[in-house]
């Protein structure tokens, strides 16, 4: 345990001083106390790992004591000590805060257990209460960066269901606009974050073992089930479940899925036993389940109750205003996790950023802006660290077979005061050369020309 700090306080002089032998032998320190007030003085000077009270004392007691402690050290444990113990006392002093409560006399050997025990727990809860205080923190609604007036809208709407532990919510939007970091965001936000958010994407599924997978199985329920199992409702008791590309799943289990919405129970595969679902339901897809339930692959009541609060995330082309801020946001990511200073992006590459479609949204930004930033060493990311959409450029006039007839017509607008050739040819050639991966013979057979014309230029 090391040299922990025991807090003893007891207004018997002889009993202060046999706990004070009895653990300084034991490898802790201590600093004693002859009533609750003291104590508190002793509290506000820090350093203290745990307190160890009696109960019944002048000027202020143990259980008055432990008031104060519970509202203002929260991280300190405490045990307490009667001759007086009563079952009644006993409840009193855990209503109270108290982590254990012993009996005078007490046998030394189960006091140093009981002391190292609560230590432990305390550190545990700390540890535990930093981690959820981080990923609540970490998945806040804040850290959605926006200025777009629907994506706002959005937001405030899932911070509103926050707050609402058991409403079903239906996230709506494109592949990529960020369906599950708003699911993150609402369930960290609200009640519910102390317990787990279990993320399950129902397209990658097969639909055969979709019932098992969502609510788990008894051993022999089907050839191969030796042993019992848990599903997804089970990790996600107290917290959430959030059921991605839901279009996806088979119409047998949306009927099964139904009666958890409605009833809040389920059954495993093979069993009639019901099993409580005390979890708050998000679901998300990219797919019109209105047009879905007109051609009956998605069932019209799952349809009407999974929407009791439905959300949309506008695509990120229609949120333009949008892109600048998400740049910024992933430029300062990677700075961090690669370690570089990463100055800055240029104009010319933030004019063709923002003017290209992003069909894959935020999540294809981030790749984008991700292989720039690994690509670029001290300078801002030029046009030519952006590769995009199947190794496109962003923003640039390419050159396509728009009639579909073998032909291609470049969309260039040529400047007033002219261009040189030479230049979009040496440009073309080092755009073939970095998709061939500096295969000058591949390049070359790329461009339907001779290997020879890389060689000759410089």
């Amino acid at each position: 345990m090391g040299e922990a700090i025991v807090l003893i306080v007891d207004d018997d002089e002889v009993s202060l001083l046999t706990l004070e032998a009895t653990l300084v032998g034991s490898g802790f320190s201590c600093l004693l106390a002859r009533n609750g007030k003291e104590a508190l003085e002793t509290l506000k000077t820090g350093g203290v790992d745990i307190v160890v009270t009696d109960q019944q004392m002048p000027v202020m007691g143990g259980l008055e004591l432990l008031k104060f402690i519970k509202a203002d050290y929260r991280n300190v444990p405490c045990i307490v000590l009667t001759a007086y113990a009563t079952i009644d006392s006993a409840v009193a002093s855990i209503k109270e805060g108290a982590n254990d409560y012993l009996q005078k006399p007490f046998d030394p050997q189960s006091l140093l257990a009981t002391i190292r025990r609560s230590i432990s727990y305390s550190k545990l809860s700390e540890e535990n209460w930093k981690l959820k205080d981080h990923l609540s923190q970490k998945y806040s609604f804040h850290n959605i960066v926006t200025r777009s007036k629907a994506m706002g809208q959005a937001l405030r709407d899932a911070e509103k269901v926050a707050r609402v532990p058991n409403t079903t919510v239906a996230i709506y939007g494109e592949s990529g606009t960020g369906k599950e970091v708003l699911a993150q965001a609402i369930h960290f936000s609200g009640s519910r974050m102390a317990n787990q958010f279990v993320a399950v994407n129902c397209a990658s599924i097969p639909q055969n073992l979709q019932e098992t997978e969502l609510f788990g199985h008894v051993k022999g329920a089907f050839t191969g089930a030796d042993r019992d199992r848990e599903g997804k409702f089970a990790f996600a008791q107290k917290g959430t479940i959030f059921l991605d590309e839901i279009g996806d799943m088979s119409l047998e289990l949306q009927a099964k899925l139904l009666r958890v919405l409605q009833e809040r129970v389920y059954e495993k595969v093979g069993s009639n036993t019901r099993l409580k679902a005390d979890c708050r339901v998000i679901v998300a897809t990219n797919r019109d389940l209105g047009a879905m339930v007109k051609e009956k692959s998605f069932r019209a009541d799952l349809y009407h109750r999974i929407n009791a609060f439905p959300i949309t995330l506008p695509p990120l082309r229609e949120r333009k205003e949008d892109i600048p801020l998400l740049v910024g946001h992933f430029m300062e990511l990677f700075r961090t996790e690669f370690g570089k200073p990463l100055p800055g992006i240029s104009e010319e590459s933030m004019g063709y950023i923002v003017d290209y479609p992003w069909p894959g949204n935020i999540r294809e930004l981030k790749n984008c802006i991700e292989r720039a930033a690994i690509l670029t060493d001290e300078e801002p990311i030029l046009p030519r660290h952006l590769i995009i959409c199947n190794n496109r450029l962003a923003g640039s006039h390419q050159a396509k077979d728009t009639a579909g007839d073998g032909k291609i017509r470049f969309e260039i607008e040529l400047p007033k005061d002219g261009f040189s050739l030479d230049k979009v040819t040496e440009e073309v050639m080092r755009q073939a050369l970095e998709l061939c991966g500096n295969n000058k013979s591949k390049a070359a057979e790329l461009l339907n020309v001779d290997r020879s014309l890389f060689y000759r230029r410089k």
